[in-house]
């Protein structure tokens, strides 16, 4: 799919309880991505987001910092092939 593509991102740091997946939801919906967020057992964040281009760069960006309370350590990104996913949900 041309000026599509997904992108899987782990969030590393104060990520759980600071509103990471709520936050992070709301912006990719209102980007029109695809997708999911979750928390990890081992306090990260991983998210898929799927879409255009722009909208991508756009989540991994904020990614990268996080809602208002986290400090994200470290974010681990990797390009994977679009599913042609529908919707954004939050899980786990």
């Amino acid at each position: 799919m041309r000026g599509m593509k997904r992108v899987r991102v782990v969030a590393s740091g104060r990520v759980q309880g600071v509103f990471f997946r709520a936050s992070c939801a709301r912006l990719a919906r209102g980007l029109g991505l695809a997708g999911y967020v979750r928390n990890l057992p081992d306090g990260g964040v991983e998210a898929a987001f799927e879409g255009a281009d722009a909208a991508v760069d756009e989540m991994v960006a904020w990614s990268r910092e996080g809602p208002d309370l986290a400090n994200v350590d470290r974010l681990d990104v990797v390009t994977e092939e679009p599913l042609g996913e529908t919707g954004f949900r939050v899980t786990g």
